[in-house]
């Protein structure tokens, strides 16, 4: 699949902003960010249910744009699921078949295989009233794959559970999608779903694709502050670039950063360092190990999180947040402790401000 300058303009609104993206065959890509960043928009757009304002969108090499839904090899999956209360799970599955008059002999096989597939064997009967929400969400899936789509679409399909059955039908939908080895396109604005799902990610924001990437190039490597800011938790430096492999922190200090190509930023600009609170050391005031950059300051709160804790630093010139294991063999600090910090070079990523 592959969009080329794809815009979407609503009067004078800009929802999707030029958005050029591949997505490959197979492939489990989420579209992830902020409410009214446009993912969802991309995704109608993608689905046939809005019509690109410009730019041309390919599906398997064939042009699809200005082709209404039925004429696209795409199902979509909503967020509330959208099944007919009236109905029993394999009369919900079965339905766009019944509608496309499909023998009914291909359509009871077809419901029975889709049914077994997300594991609702034994539930053919029951109404979606009778179902939990992991259930009907698990129905939805299987209405949307019983049509055998090259590509399925899901927009937010987990918001609705708790976090408990989110966590586990997360894991449900990657093994379903590596059985049916077609490609998912997920759109979410949780950070974490995103990371534990996708082969890659497209983060988006004010209609514009700023970054697309593995979980682990979109976690260690963001492109600026926003998408750092977004994909977890981080402290942000401020300072200048002074050399490829050098920053001067806005105290004076200068620390050594991965190098960093020309077109990210530039020798002597102004540049946030990202440095995510679980890679930073933390030990009593004097103890950090020398030949790594430190920074020392008074413990102002502390956070227990059952398998972690977080410190919150205060320093002469910002706040910094530290997360580590919560463990017997680590020393605990208290708010008022002088502690110092440390990290390794390679933990830290140099950002567009």
């Amino acid at each position: 699949m592959s969009l080329r300058a794809v815009s979407k303009h609503f009067d004078d609104v800009v929802a999707v902003d030029s958005v050029d993206l591949d997505i490959g065959d197979g492939e489990f890509f989420a579209l992830l960010g902020p409410s009214g960043c446009g993912k969802t928009t991309t995704l109608r757009m993608i689905a046939g249910l809005e019509i690109p304002s410009a730019g041309s969108l390919k599906i398997f090499g064939s042009e699809v744009g200005p082709l209404p839904p039925n004429r696209r090899p795409v199902n979509t999956v909503f967020q509330n699921y959208a099944l007919f209360p009236h109905m029993s799970v394999a009369d919900n599955v079965g339905f766009g078949l019944r509608m496309s008059k499909t023998p009914k002999a291909d359509v009871a096989r077809r419901v029975s295989e889709a049914i077994s597939l997300v594991r609702m064997g034994g539930m053919e009967n029951r109404r979606p009233a009778q179902l939990s929400g992991g259930q009907q969400q698990r129905v939805a899936l299987a209405r949307a794959l019983v049509n055998r789509p090259k590509v399925l679409l899901l927009d937010e399909p987990l918001a609705a559970l708790d976090l408990k059955l989110r966590q586990e039908m997360q894991f449900e939908l990657k093994q379903l999608q590596r059985e049916v080895g077609i490609t998912f396109v997920f759109v979410t604005h949780d950070q974490e779903e995103a990371l534990a799902l996708s082969d890659r990610i497209g983060v988006m924001d004010s209609g514009r694709l700023l970054q697309v990437g593995t979980p682990e190039e979109i976690y260690d490597a963001p492109v600026d502050r926003f998408v750092a800011d977004f994909i977890g938790r981080s402290n942000f430096l401020a300072g200048t670039l002074e050399a490829h492999d050098r920053v001067c922190l806005a105290n004076g200090d200068r620390v050594t950063v991965p190098s960093v190509a020309d077109g990210v930023v530039s020798v002597g600009d102004a540049v946030q360092v990202s440095l995510r609170p679980e890679r930073v050391m933390i030990d009593r005031a004097g103890a950090a190990p020398e030949g790594h950059a430190s920074l020392e300051g008074e413990v102002a709160t502390v956070t227990f999180l059952g398998n972690s804790i977080v410190y919150r630093v205060a320093l002469d010139w910002m706040t910094l947040e530290v997360e580590t294991d919560h463990r017997p063999d680590l020393d605990r600090h208290e708010v008022g402790d002088r502690v110092a910090m440390w990290w390794r070079d390679d933990a830290i990523a140099v950002v567009r401000p």
